[in-house]
């Protein structure tokens, strides 16, 4: 998937009024993803990006992953996205149904398991290749 097809489909599931809202949405939930993911997983997860989207998951390598629950990693995105809590939870599950269609089920799976229960609704989205019909 290629870097304005993500920002493009971030858009659109978050309902969002402009494409620079989805790039910050998209900007701060994979920062603090980088935050909450061991280094060397979130390396893979990023050489399966557009190197643009890759460039946010970069820097900290050499540092252990913190573990903090949905709420806090919500907070997290809200204050990198300097916006409130309540649209933050909107950006972070559209980011997290496109990065489900951007990389390998595979590697989206093993990103499921840094996670606790409480993340469970950001890991419950059908791919929209394998969306029901309706």
């Amino acid at each position: 998937m290629e870097y304005n097809e993500f920002i493009t489909h971030v858009q659109s599931l978050a309902q969002s009024n402009s494409r620079e809202e989805a790039e910050s949405a998209t900007r701060a939930t994979l920062e603090t993803l980088k935050e909450r993911v061991p280094g060397d997983e979130i390396q893979d997860l990023a050489r399966q990006l557009p190197q643009e989207l890759g460039n946010y998951l970069q820097g900290r390598e050499a540092e252990n992953e913190q573990s903090f629950n949905l709420q806090e990693f919500i907070m997290r995105v809200s204050q990198k996205e300097n916006i409130e809590p309540t649209t933050t939870a909107i950006h972070v599950r559209a980011v997290f149904a496109v990065l489900q269609n951007a990389v390998n089920p595979e590697k989206f799976a093993k990103l499921h398991t840094y996670f606790s229960h409480d993340y469970e609704e950001l890991f419950t989205t059908a791919p929209t290749s394998e969306a029901p019909a309706v």
